[in-house]
């Protein structure tokens, strides 16, 4: 399972509008055509980890619609702080093959997608039953007769980064969220958005288990780690892979930090 992330976008209405100095469909038109450039084959799956539209619009999510509708790529969706989820399953339900939360099967490997968005609030919150809901899919891989790699992914990020302002609004029942996963013998990977920066860090407990946080197409805080292409101001995103294909880490899991040049 090959899949580009690429991440807080924070689209507008106005095709043409600005926000933080640059005009964000002109920046995620860029990221589209930059990262699949760089990839040497194309991904079986576009993941869009969160934050797509600003000002939770409608139009901002047709806008979306029109960048993606050429592509010949499946699509999946998170809701991030900065979206409005209906809006966003009426302008794209039609053509994601996924919105958060759902579970997919692709290419060998298995990705879980978690809705992190709580209703006028910055921070995130998965809620009691989507962790039942979380609970039973858990329950069903763990009965699965075929065993695949497993890859989870949220829009706010699941542990402190190490950033003041950023871990003030990341996922307030994170904690939770990884206790839930410690033990699932699957899972190779917990990626994120929201913090507009190249992060990574490892599962408490489970050191082998990577989590990432992925860089915005938009514009880039922080960091707090130094950027491993030493570009952290760029525009970037991420090639995920999971499966057991030749050279694969530990637990079938490998990823490609990606950068390339704002508009």
């Amino acid at each position: 399972m090959r899949v580009l992330q690429l991440s807080d976008p924070h689209l507008l209405a106005a095709p043409r509008g600005s926000y933080r100095g640059r005009r964000p469909m002109d920046c995620l038109a860029q990221a589209l055509r930059e990262s699949l450039v760089q990839l040497p084959h194309p991904p079986d799956l576009l993941l869009l980890s969160g934050d797509l539209c600003q000002d939770e619009s409608l139009g901002g999510y047709v806008n979306l619609r029109r960048l993606v509708e050429p592509l010949a790529i499946p699509l999946a969706l998170l809701p991030g702080n900065h979206d409005h989820p209906q809006l966003l399953r009426a302008a794209l339900g039609p053509r994601a093959s996924a919105i958060a939360p759902a579970l997919l099967e692709l290419q060998g490997a298995r990705l879980l997608l978690l809705d992190s968005h709580k209703a006028g609030a910055t921070a995130g919150w998965l809620g009691q039953a989507q962790m039942g809901w979380l609970a039973h899919q858990l329950e069903g891989l763990e009965q699965a007769a075929v065993r695949l790699p497993l890859l989870v992914a949220v829009h706010h990020p699941p542990v402190p980064i190490g950033d003041p302002v950023m871990d003030a609004i990341g996922l307030l029942d994170g904690a939770e969220l990884l206790e839930r996963l410690l033990p699932v013998e699957d899972l190779v990977a917990v990626v994120f958005g929201h913090i507009h920066q190249h992060w990574a860090g490892s599962l408490p407990g489970r050191p082998e288990v990577p989590l990432l946080g992925c860089p915005s197409t938009l514009c880039s805080f922080g960091p707090v780690q130094p950027c491993p292409l030493g570009r952290p101001d760029d525009p970037g995103g991420r090639l995920l892979e999971a499966g057991g294909f030749p050279g694969a880490a530990q637990g079938g899991f490998q990823q490609t930090l990606l950068r390339w040049l704002p508009p």
